[in-house]
């Protein structure tokens, strides 16, 4: 019950900023400030893709932990953390299809100049699926382990891969935000379905 108001404050956030991918004058002029005219920097590059290896490798290490030390609640927990990753990937790209807003270095050319690798990827702006993947494990670390040192190094790594997205010209401002409500939401909402999934 104590979830409900943060779910509805996150949904009606989200919900704002479908208005706000419409009227997007101020997310082109801070994008713009943001991405650099040669966004070429392999720190922003190595940030922009640990949204999938560090996942990836957390939820492995916490899976071999468990079963190294037979035990079975760290297995649950990178199970847990997997359905959460599922859940927050499905729900982002279904907002892509939906949304169907253009990247900005498609939309502006000659203003925003995209940076990284461009092999392969879509067209589709809104929301940013790397910010979604990065806060959805940064909120299920926090809920799993519920320690400073490990919530608030878990945020900052998603808030800087947010803003690489920014950097390399990939996304704008508010794909970014509302790729990290679809996050923390996708993570919120899960932590019911897989406490009725895995039973202690």
């Amino acid at each position: 019950m104590a979830l409900r108001p943060k779910l509805i404050g996150l949904f009606t956030c989200l919900a704002l900023l479908s208005f706000t991918a419409q009227a997007q004058n101020w997310d082109v002029d801070l994008l713009d400030r943001i991405n650099p005219s040669n966004p070429s920097s392999n720190y922003w590059e190595i940030t922009s893709s640990s949204a999938y290896w560090v996942p990836a490798s957390g939820i492995l290490s916490t899976y071999i932990a468990g079963h190294v030390k037979k035990n079975r609640s760290l297995r649950q927990e990178s199970y847990k953390a997997l359905v959460s990753i599922a859940v927050s990937t499905a729900a982002s790209q279904l907002a892509k299809l939906a949304f169907n807003r253009t990247r900005p270095s498609y939309a502006y050319p000659g203003k925003i100049t995209e940076g990284g690798y461009r092999r392969g990827v879509s067209k589709y702006s809104f929301p940013s699926g790397h910010t979604c993947l990065a806060f959805t494990y940064a909120t299920t670390l926090s809920m799993q382990y519920k320690k400073w040192y490990v919530t608030v190094p878990a945020f900052v790594w998603a808030a800087s891969v947010g803003y690489s997205r920014m950097y390399l010209g990939k996304h704008y401002p508010s794909d970014v935000i509302g790729g990290a409500a679809i996050g923390v939401a996708s993570a919120l909402l899960t932590r019911k379905l897989n406490k009725k999934l895995f039973h202690p």
